[in-house]
Formats: C-alpha cells, structure tokens, sequence
C-alpha cells in the first residue's frame, strides 16, 4: 500500500486551526474571563448567562403555573374542579394535585436537562474529564484497600 500523504512537516508547523467546529459563540464563550465578571441575576453579563437565565426563568414559570394552578383554579372555579371525573372517579383537583404535579415536575425536569444540553453544546462546554493513563494492570488501584492477590 502506497503513502499518499503529500504535505511534509514544514507544512504542518505554519498551519493554523480555529479550534474546531465550534460555533462563533463557543469561540466568544472561550475569550470571555468568567473569574472577572460580575454575576448579577437582573443583568446578566454575558450571553451563555443570559441564555440560561432565560432557561431559568421560562422553567419558573412553567413550575408555578402546575403548582399554584390547580389550588388557584380551586380557589376562582370551585364547580369546575370539584366534579368528579368519571373514569377515574376523582375530583379534578385531586387529580390535577396527585398526579399532574408530579408528572409536570419530571417533564420540566426533562426539559430543562434537554435545553441545558443545547445550550452546553452552542457554547463549546463539555463536561466531558479527562483520563490519565496511568498503566491500570496489576499497580492499578483495588477495591478491597489496596491488597492485591
């Protein structure tokens, strides 16, 4: 099998990279020195916290309305949501309670995580830890203190 490989390694030294495949926003995501900005919930000071403060806020919402929603639909529609529902023979309330706050809070619990996620992977962020190899086989750690057989 032949080399096809045509560039020499002087050509390799002058060649520059953008880093990747990154998006013009994970690239200012890595200029910016977190360490030095103010962290200020009414005004954000970058773009990645303006738009997980938006995540944050959109996620409040959502949470306040499946909590505060089927006591304040009680409170203002009493009629409404004291029938009783006749497949399962609850109250609306009771059931809004029971079994949709607990299902609303795993789908915003979901939702969260997938919009968090998107917004990780626009700006660049991997949570990915690197590995050292440390040779692992028979000097590697033990689970049993040390002692090895």
């Amino acid at each position: 099998m032949t080399d096809n490989d045509t560039h020499s390694p002087a050509d390799e030294a002058n060649v520059e990279t953008d880093g990747g495949v990154a998006t013009q926003a994970a690239r200012d995501h890595r200029n910016i020195d977190y360490l030095n900005r103010e962290v200020n919930l009414l005004r954000p000071s970058t773009p990645f916290m303006r738009d997980h403060l938006r995540i944050i806020r959109t996620g409040f919402v959502i949470w306040a309305l499946i909590v505060f929603g089927p006591v304040t639909l009680t409170a203002v529609a009493p009629d409404v949501m004291t029938t009783t529902l006749p497949v399962i023979g609850f109250p609306l309330h009771y059931f809004l309670v029971a079994v949709g706050a607990p299902s609303g809070a795993l789908i915003l619990a979901f939702w969260y995580a997938r919009k968090r996620d998107a917004l990780d992977e626009k700006y660049g962020i991997s949570h990915q830890t690197v590995t050292e190899d440390r040779g692992g086989g028979p000097e590697g750690a033990t689970a049993d203190g040390g002692v090895t057989e």
